[in-house]
C-alpha cells in the first residue's frame, strides 16, 4: 500500500464480515503499534500531531470520515457498517481521538452549510488542515445551554463576538471554533441564537488552558474581545442557531454510549483480581459478578439499539439518551471498583505496580467522573426520557434542552 490517496470503494457493497475482515486487517497493518492504548491508560486520547498524522493516514487510505457521503470526501458507510468500523477501532486498541470537525461540524455543514461553506472547510477538515473545538458551554450556560449570554451584534458584514466560554475541549490546539451565540432577544431563550464558525487566530480571542485532577489540559476557557467575524462564517439562518445545533445530537450519544471504555475498565478488573488474590474474597466476586453481569445486559442492549436504527434508517430518538446515561455510570462503578480492589495502591497518583501490572489507576478513575456532564449531563439526559420517552408532565415554565 503506498501513500497515494486510493480509489474511494463501496464498501457497503461487501457482505458485513468481508468488510470487518477488510478493515481488521488494514489496522493491524497500519495502525502504530507505539499507539495502541496500554492497561495503565486506556481511555488516552490522542492529540495534536500524533492524532492528525493518524487521521491524514486514514485518509489517504479512504477510511476516514465513515459516516460522511462520498461525494464529500467521505466513507459513505451505512449505519450498520458503521458500527462494525467503530468496533474494529475498540478490538485493534486504536486511540480515541476527539474530531469535531469529522464528527459534528462536518455533517452540520453537510445538512444546513452553504455549498460555499462545504466546499472550503470540509476537505481542510478531511486533511486536518482546520482543528475544531466546540464553543457552547459557558460560565452560566452548561447544562442549561439557551441561557448563554456570548453576544455577537452583525455590524454591516461583520459579527462582533463579544463574552466567553468554557469547558472547550482541546481549544488550545484548535485552529476554528464552531460557536453558539447570542444575536436576538425573544421571550423564549432558545430563539436568537446562531451557528458562527470562529477562526481562532482572529484579534481578540485569548485560551486559557484548564488542568483537570487527572492532570490533562484537555479543557480550555476561552475570551472574546470585540472578535470580528465575517457574516458568511453563519451557518443556517439568523437566530436559528438553535435547530442546527441539536440536529446531529442522536447519533453524538449513539457512540458516547459505546460499552467500549467499560470493558477496558472490567478487563483491568480480572486482572487486577488476578494479581491482588482478591478473587479469593466472597463479597469481592460477588460485586465483580454484578458489574460484569451489567456489562453483558448492556451490550446486549446497546446492539439491539444500534441494530434498530441501521433497520430503521432514521436518525436515532430520544430513547438514545439512555445509552449515553448507563455507559457513564458504570465506566464509573467500574472504575471505583478497581480502586478498591487495588488496596493501598489505589491511592497512588501516578504508575504504580500491582502485582505484574503496571497501572495508574487514579488518572483512570479521575478520567472517569466527567464522563456523565459530556456531550449533556446525565440529569440532562434523564429529564430527556421523562418527557420524551415516558410522556411524563413537565414543570411550569421550564424550558427546553438539548
Amino acid at each position: 500500500m503506498t501513500d497515494e490517496v486510493i480509489d474511494r470503494v463501496d464498501y457497503n457493497t461487501l457482505p458485513d464480515e468481508e468488510f470487518r475482515a477488510t478493515f481488521r486487517g488494514w489496522l493491524e497493518k497500519h495502525y502504530p503499534e507505539h499507539l495502541r492504548q496500554d492497561v495503565r491508560r486506556p481511555f488516552r486520547r490522542l492529540r495534536g500531531e500524533e492524532a492528525c498524522s493518524w487521521l491524514r493516514t486514514l485518509h489517504r487510505h479512504g477510511w476516514r470520515a465513515p459516516a460522511w457521503p462520498k461525494e464529500y470526501g467521505g466513507m459513505g458507510l451505512s449505519f450498520s457498517k458503521q458500527i462494525i468500523y467503530h468496533e474494529e477501532l475498540e478490538r485493534a486498541s486504536v486511540a480515541r481521538i476527539i474530531d469535531l470537525g469529522e464528527t459534528q461540524l462536518g455533517p452540520t455543514l453537510i445538512a444546513c452549510g452553504s455549498e460555499t461553506q462545504k466546499a472550503r472547510y470540509l476537505p481542510r477538515i478531511l486533511n486536518c488542515e482546520d482543528i475544531w473545538c466546540q464553543g457552547y458551554s459557558e460560565p452560566n450556560a452548561g447544562s442549561d445551554l439557551a441561557a448563554l449570554r456570548t453576544e455577537a451584534v452583525l455590524e454591516e458584514d461583520e459579527f462582533v463576538v463579544n463574552g466567553q466560554k468554557i469547558w472547550t475541549t482541546h481549544a488550545n490546539e484548535s485552529t476554528h471554533m464552531f460557536a453558539l451565540v447570542r444575536t436576538g432577544r425573544y421571550p423564549k431563550k432558545q430563539l436568537g441564537v446562531s451557528f458562527l464558525l470562529i477562526d481562532m487566530r482572529t484579534p481578540g480571542i485569548v485560551v486559557r488552558p484548564i488542568t483537570n485532577l487527572a492532570g490533562e489540559d484537555e479543557f480550555c476557557e476561552v475570551f472574546f474581545e470585540n472578535v470580528r467575524v465575517p457574516r458568511e462564517n453563519l451557518v443556517g439562518e439568523l437566530d436559528q442557531g438553535w435547530n442546527v445545533a441539536k440536529a446531529l445530537l442522536g447519533y453524538e450519544r449513539v457512540w458516547i454510549g459505546s460499552p467500549a471504555l467499560a470493558g477496558k475498565a472490567l478487563a483491568l478488573a480480572e486482572r487486577l483480581l488476578a494479581e491482588t488474590g482478591a478473587g479469593a474474597d466472597v463479597g469481592v466476586m460477588d460485586r465483580f459478578a454484578q458489574l460484569a453481569a451489567d456489562l453483558h445486559d448492556y451490550r446486549a442492549l446497546y446492539r439491539r439499539t444500534c441494530d434498530r436504527i441501521a433497520a430503521s434508517d432514521r436518525p436515532p430518538g430520544p430513547d438514545v439518551s439512555a445509552l449515553k446515561v448507563y455507559a457513564s455510570e458504570l465506566l464509573q462503578r467500574i472504575c471505583e471498583f478497581n480502586l478498591g480492589i487495588a488496596g493501598a495502591a489505589g491511592g497512588v497518583v501516578g504508575d504504580v505496580r500491582v502485582g505484574n501490572v503496571v497501572v495508574d489507576l487514579h488518572w483512570q478513575f479521575m478520567m472517569s467522573r466527567p464522563v456523565t456532564i459530556f456531550a449533556g449531563a446525565n440529569e440532562i439526559q434523564r429529564d430527556i426520557l421523562a418527557k420524551t420517552v415516558l410522556k411524563m408532565p413537565t414543570v411550569a415554565g421550564k424550558e427546553e434542552r438539548p
